[in-house]
């Protein structure tokens, strides 16, 4: 099991500001029924980690002389630099399964898409129920199965690691394969586009200091606090 230090912090609110500049991540732990506790990773540390387990690995969170099974629950995003400026670690029961969402990984050649045709993902994660320690890092979807336009690869037509549950309906489509468009379907669909005023951007919303964020246990929900 991998692991990351943290630091315990009384900066709070828009001090954080001071933590960033030296290198930290503000960050907070909850889950198991105890209120959210304020601590700091360093961030050079956190990104290794994040990029190695993504956010269905459990990991170790050495606080001190304190040990906890963690998952990186969010992680909020700076919405000009996209980068890190928040952390929550979810505390979890290793005796308790629950529910989060693992990443598909699409691996593969595809002769459909070999031949001219558009590689359509439909679904990029999958809801799943698990002991924490059984939570894979991704499931693999090998394309490969798609060799004529119009092939589809269902839920449930991939390989579900041992001891995981998919929640999601097991009909649902994760990839297709669509007809090449045509040149002039191209510049009909480009006719019908917005203008670039007409286009709303939404971004994530870093939330303040403190707000609480629920992660689902099996087979109810759990909020910190």
């Amino acid at each position: 099991m991998q692991s990351i230090i943290a630091e315990k912090r009384d900066i709070l609110g828009k001090k954080v500001k001071t933590l960033r500049s030296k290198g930290f991540l503000p960050a907070v732990v909850y889950g198991g029924g105890k209120d959210a506790e304020p601590i700091a990773v360093k961030e050079v540390d956190f990104m290794k980690l994040w990029k190695s387990v993504g956010e269905s690995t459990v990991v170790e969170l050495d606080i001190g002389d304190k040990k906890k099974n963690v998952l990186i629950h969010e992680v909020d995003l700076d919405p000009i630099k996209d980068k890190p400026i928040h952390v929550d670690f979810y505390a979890v029961d290793m005796t308790k399964k629950i529910h989060v969402d693992v990443a598909l990984e699409f691996i593969g050649e595809s002769e459909a898409v070999k031949t001219g045709g558009i590689l359509v993902k439909v679904l990029h994660s999958l809801k799943v129920e698990a002991l924490p320690k059984d939570l894979p890092h991704s499931m693999a979807v090998d394309i490969s199965a798609l060799k004529n336009i119009g092939d589809a690869i269902l839920i449930k037509d991939i390989n579900i690691p041992a001891n995981v549950v998919v929640l999601d309906n097991p009909e649902e489509t994760i990839a297709l394969v669509e007809e090449p468009r045509k040149a002039e379907e191209v510049k009909a669909a480009e006719a019908e586009a917005p203008s670039l005023e007409s286009i709303e951007v939404v971004s994530k919303k870093p939330k303040a200091e403190g707000e609480e964020v629920a992660i689902e246990e099996s087979p109810k929900k759990e909020k910190k606090g």
